[in-house]
């Protein structure tokens, strides 16, 4: 059976967050360490580590995975931005390491005023940098798909296919796949002869063995319009049937699940909890 969880806010203190992901039914989780608008963050004291370790294996609550801040950047040409966002993800590395979260989440960035080779060979050397510092740790960085609003890189699996050839240490390298972005970026997952399609066509540029997380969203933004909008589950552009379709998918039955979907009432991660939890009873389709 799939693991499936939210995106769980830790606002009011980070040791409230396993609470919160436990009342929401979560066998696995992500989560920002620190504030994701800024670049400044405080340390996280002993205490609240040690709190939110116990809790989470109380829970049973595995993998969990760590988001980076949106600011950072690891295709910019920026020498400033660059370097921070370097110096960021390794902050971000440590932080999962005290937290014993396996994953840390990583936005490909955006290329501004680079060319699209000149921006991805940018991103191989700031992850190969980042790998090369924290050369001890046991943390993998996940790099997310994008859906290519702007000038955004990553929304098509040559990008990552590039990146992931340029990677020196492999074993800590991964690929986090949205569906929302997919969709967005013109990858079809509303039929299964489609998601079958776009699966083959990520073996191809990228490898089975490197995808370890989903982020199961519907897209409010049509297919192929390159512009990054969640919806609920089930009330996007991929439908019902398609998101249903999606989590039916053998290939993918052995994944963690991260719901990011909106949030514009109380009501609604428990609607879309609900939505999932219909759809588990449904064949395994290959």
């Amino acid at each position: 059976m799939i693991k499936f969880g939210f995106h769980i806010p830790i606002s009011g203190g980070i040791t409230k967050m396993p609470f919160r992901a436990r009342e929401l039914e979560c066998q696995t989780i992500q989560i920002f360490s620190r504030n994701p608008r800024g670049w400044k963050y405080s340390p996280l004291r002993k205490n609240e580590i040690e709190q939110v370790r116990k809790d989470i294996e109380s829970f049973k609550i595995d993998p969990l995975f760590i988001h980076m801040p949106y600011l950072p950047n690891p295709a910019s040409l920026d020498k400033s931005i660059y370097k921070r966002s370097i110096d960021s993800m390794i902050e971000e590395v440590k932080r999962a390491e005290s937290l014993k979260a396996g994953y840390v989440n990583v936005h490909i960035g955006k290329k501004m005023d680079a060319g699209l080779e000149q921006g991805l060979k940018r991103v191989i050397q700031a992850l190969n940098t980042v790998m090369d510092r924290t050369k001890n740790s046991f943390v993998t960085l996940l790099v997310e798909n994008t859906a290519g609003q702007g000038s955004e890189i990553g929304n098509l699996f040559e990008h990552i296919g590039f990146i992931k050839a340029g990677i020196e240490n492999k074993n800590r390298f991964s690929v986090c796949l949205d569906t929302a972005h997919l969709f967005a970026a013109g990858y079809d997952l509303r039929a299964r002869d489609s998601i079958r399609k776009t699966f083959q066509e990520f073996e191809r540029y990228i490898g089975w063995e490197y995808l370890k997380c989903i982020h199961y969203n519907d897209s409010k933004s049509h297919l192929g319009s390159r512009v990054d909008r969640h919806d609920h589950i089930g009330k996007g552009k991929i439908g019902q049937e398609g998101m249903k379709n999606i989590m039916t998918y053998k290939k993918l039955s052995h994944l963690p699940f991260i719901l990011e979907t909106p949030k514009d009432t109380d009501q609604d991660d428990r609607m879309n909890l609900e939505t999932v939890k219909s759809f588990q009873n449904a064949s395994l389709w290959e």
